[in-house]
């Protein structure tokens, strides 16, 4: 194993060499592979889903009292007059069920905290879930931004009061998310080849894959973390922001893969530069790990004029298949002032561009821009996320709404840091949870490691030649787990990202194991090749 090459796939993306890994953990170990590789996680939320399948039922008996007397399948447009009383009268056939509990309860929080109708609020869900109309608004449903909308507020906001309206746009997952991110700016003139894009390192590695591709061309710009200080940014980093020629700022937070969210001290220093010194700077900020974090608050409320914030119910609520994410953009922002100051030939260049949509383009926000450039703008009026998408959504943003208590945020929060301190104890190291580690991945950093175990000499002998990746081809030969590189997310160090969301307390315990048992037979090579 030790004569062997892997130099060759240290370049690629994580995600790509993850594929790798696995091929060669299914046919070398002789053990049942353990991917510890993506974050997918393997708990979920039950009760909007409960929720949405007897909504469901109810959308089809909805349904198919319109053209009952064909008694053939046959099924038309739902009736919004009188909806609420047949929904109780559905529901009372159900007594203690677990969705209907969840939607009465819905339908009383809307009403109680956000003002809705009731019957306007079930009329569109039941439309949502038959999928029998296209998304209209296209941007979002009516009801369903409105309640997204106070879960976001309520999740990135934390203690902040509400820095002014907001807008969102339903989008299929995070990933789609930063996708419509980055063509709407470039269509737009507010990015350009060989424009600066500062990124906060170390970061999710489609952020770092994107801004070189032809497409864009853009000069990256590392904002670094500090490792040795809770992975939180550098005076002389945030620095780096001042400078005018860098046009946009992406940030993950919690970050991806150390994990841990910004504090308030660095928080408070990044808003004093951007809300001071760069007022037009565009922001954008992935916070899909914010709601595993403690007193969590975004920059998209401490900088809500320059902030997109982007977040994804994936993680959360175990809904990756589910593609759910959204595009919040406070109404009064730098965006749309910047396309304002856009010179002539720029602004007839867009005039031309959703000229179909529109007789008023320089009126045309940026964040319905996003929905239009989502269908090549001819078909805008064919935009949107799928109404079941949008109403399991909104189910999932209910439930975060209506968790009073933090029953389900506490086992999710409960489950993953034990999950860690089960791992690192099976390394051999000491667990440490500061108030800013949030625990959904945990990087190892392998030199760090090494150092500790064995002397800096080890280390220095480690850091050369690849040795990282050796080490992720060796551990999934020898034991078949399978581990991130910590390279592809732009960390310095040999180090390895491990997801803790998505295996058992059982199979952490044997990564701790097999990851101490393959750094000591690195060990030893070491020691053969000094004699």
């Amino acid at each position: 194993m030790q004569d062997e090459d892997f130099s060759a796939f240290a370049e690629l993306s994580p995600f790509e060499l993850k594929d790798k890994l696995i091929a060669v953990a299914k046919t070398e170990s002789q053990r049942v592979m353990l991917n510890a590789g993506r974050g997918n996680p393997n708990f979920l939320a039950t009760q909007p889903r409960h929720a949405f399948l007897r909504l469901g039922e109810f959308a089809l008996q909805e349904a198919e009292r319109s053209y009952s007397y064909l008694n053939s399948g046959f099924g038309g447009l739902p009736e919004k007059e009188g909806m609420v009383e047949r929904f109780e009268s559905y529901a009372s056939r159900f007594s203690g069920d677990q969705g209907i509990s969840f939607l009465r309860a819905g339908i009383s929080f809307v009403r109680d905290q956000l003002e809705m109708e009731r019957e306007d609020f079930l009329f569109e869900m039941v439309s949502a879930f038959l999928g029998c109309n296209y998304p209209v608004p296209p941007r979002m449903l009516t009801h369903s931004e409105e309640i997204v909308h106070a879960y976001i507020a309520k999740e990135m906001f934390g203690p902040k009061p509400a820095s002014g309206p907001f807008s969102l746009f339903a989008t299929e997952g995070g990933t789609a998310a930063m996708t419509y991110i980055f063509q709407t700016l470039k269509n737009n003139g507010l990015i350009a080849a060989g424009d600066k894009i500062a990124l906060g390192t170390p970061i999710f590695s489609p952020y770092l894959e994107i801004p070189p591709l032809p497409d864009y061309a853009l000069e990256i710009i590392d904002v670094r973390m500090d490792e040795n200080n809770e992975w939180q940014f550098p005076d002389d980093e945030i620095a780096r922001l001042e400078d005018p020629d860098v046009k946009v700022f992406c940030l993950v937070n919690p970050s991806n893969p150390p994990s841990y969210k910004l504090s308030d001290a660095s928080l408070e220093k990044l808003a004093d530069l951007i809300n001071t010194k760069r007022k037009d700077l565009i922001v954008v900020t992935d916070d899909v790990y914010g709601t595993f974090a403690d007193d969590f608050v975004s920059l998209f409320a401490m900088c809500p004029y320059n902030t997109l914030c982007v977040y994804s119910f994936s993680k959360y609520f175990g809904a990756t298949g589910w593609r759910l994410g959204v595009i919040g953009l406070h109404e009064d922002n730098a965006i749309d002032a910047a396309l304002a100051g856009l010179d002539k030939k720029e602004k007839d260049l867009l005039d031309e561009r959703y000229s179909s949509l529109t007789t008023d383009v320089a009126g045309l926000r940026f964040i319905d821009r996003l929905v239009a450039d989502s269908r090549a703008v001819a078909l805008n009026h064919t935009a949107g996320l799928s109404t079941p998408q949008q109403l399991q959504m909104t189910l999932f943003a209910l439930h975060g709404l209506m968790d009073l208590h933090e029953t389900y945020k506490s086992a999710a929060k409960h489950l993953i840091r034990h999950r860690y301190r089960t791992l690192c104890q099976n390394i051999g190291l000491d667990p440490k949870t500061g108030s800013n580690d949030v625990n959904y991945y945990y990087l190892i950093d392998l030199q760090q490691l090494g150092e500790e175990l064995y002397g800096a000499e080890f280390a220095k002998w480690f850091a050369q030649d690849q040795r990282g990746t050796d080490f992720l081809f060796r551990l999934a030969r020898e034991t078949g787990v399978v581990l991130l590189p910590g390279k592809g997310f732009e960390v310095i160090d040999a180090s390895a990202r491990v997801s803790l969301a998505n295996l058992t307390e059982a199979e952490y315990a044997e990564i701790g194991t097999f990851t101490r048992r393959v750094l000591d037979e690195l060990h030893t090579d070491f020691e053969k090749e000094k004699g």
